[in-house]
Order: C-alpha cells, then structure tokens, then sequence
C-alpha cells in the first residue's frame, strides 16, 4: 500500500490536472470556432472535450490529490470529508495558478496572443442563477455518490454532470472559481468578460454554501460510519 501523497506531489496534480482542463476547454473551444459558425456545434464540440477531458483527469489524479481541480470543491471537502484546513488555500493557489497557465498555453496553442482579456460580458439575474445551479449540482453528484459508497462512478457523473450543465444552464455551467479567472484571459469561445467574474465567483460560493446544507440533510455523515 502507498503512503499518502505529500503536499508538494498533491499540489502539482491540481496545477497540473486545472491546467490540463483548461487547455481542453479554452482550445476546444477554439478549434470549434475554426471549424464551424454555427454556435450549437461549437457548443457541441467544447462540452464533449470538456467532459472527455474531465473524466479522465479525475481518473488520473484522483488517486493522488483527490482531483478537486476546484476551489468549491476544496472548501467543500473541508467541511464533507477529512479534508484539512491547512490545505485549502495552497490547494486554490495551484489549481487557479495551473488555470491561467493552461489559458496561455491554450492561447498560444492557436497562434493567439499569450494573454488577451475576454470581452464576453456574461451577466444578469439568469447567468447568475444559473451559475449557482450548476454549482450546487456539481457538489451534488461529488459528494452524495461519495457517501453512497460508489466512489469510482464520480469522475463519470461529474464529466456527465458537467457536459449537460453546458447545454440546460445559461452561463454554461463554469461552476469553478479557478476557471472562471483563467477563462477572463483568452478572447476567444470559452471566455468571460473580467468584469463578470466577480459575480460569477460569488454565485458559485452562493451554490456552495446551499450544497453543503442539502447534503448535510439528506446524506449527514453519521448515516455513513
């Protein structure tokens, strides 16, 4: 049996595993925009990178650094599992680091400038509803399915979860405080306006905080041990 991974190991597959996600979202959604004008095949073609991408992640860095890939999801897992608290701000640290070097990269993937802010304003009462239903989904499928014992069908419901929220929710479900600040950095498909992020930040903290207490209700700990 393997020791835990150390702190440093777990901090580089969060930055390396947001990083990698990023790449697949922002070029994605690039490669998308070179193929086609038609908005619902580009839509089309990001959410099945983004879900293959997702699904496989978890799948790689699960084992070392929980694949959380997700500031929501680190603060969630303090207060839902063994999480520690010690952990939580490195952990935002790697995975919004790794973010925005996977918008570069992305950018520069497509002969784009390395850095160009977005300029796809996403506001409104809706987008920000929006954001805080994907947000309490997202937690939803993680953590219910977690406590039921079926551990290993997360990375599939998530990627699924993800991927449909692409197409039901009007922000299109970035449902990640980390992505949201490396998608204000390409001015491309995936983008999001800087000036939108904060309010996008703030429903998902908002979504958060609600998903904590329906899990807290429906699945409390104690029912599991």
């Amino acid at each position: 049996m393997t020791s835990k991974p150390t702190l440093v190991r777990r901090l580089a597959a969060e930055a390396l595993g947001t990083m990698l996600l990023i790449i697949a979202v922002v070029g994605s959604g690039v490669m998308a925009t070179n193929l086609t004008q038609d908005v619902g095949l580009q839509l089309l073609a990001n959410s099945g990178a983004t879900v293959g991408a997702l699904i496989s992640l978890i799948l790689m860095f699960g084992w070392v650094s929980g694949a959380h890939f997700n500031p929501v999801v680190t603060i969630a897992a303090k207060f839902l599992d063994d999480f520690t608290s010690r952990d939580i701000v490195p952990y935002v640290i790697a995975q919004t680091v790794g973010g925005c070097i996977g918008t570069v990269i992305a950018n520069l993937m497509f002969d784009l400038d390395a850095i160009t802010l977005s300029t796809k304003i996403r506001t409104g009462s809706n987008i920000w509803l929006s954001e805080a239903v994907a947000t309490i989904g997202l937690l939803l499928v993680i953590f219910l399915i977690s406590r039921s014992g079926r551990t290993s069908a997360v990375p599939f419901a998530v990627g699924v979860w993800i991927g449909g929220a692409y197409w039901f929710t009007s922000s299109t479900s970035l449902a990640n405080p980390a992505v949201t600040l490396a998608r204000s950095l390409t001015n491309t498909f995936a983008g999001i306006a800087p000036e939108s992020v904060p309010m996008f930040i703030l429903m998902q903290l908002v979504g958060l905080v609600i998903a904590l207490v329906i899990i807290n209700f429906i699945a409390p700990q104690t029912d599991n041990q």
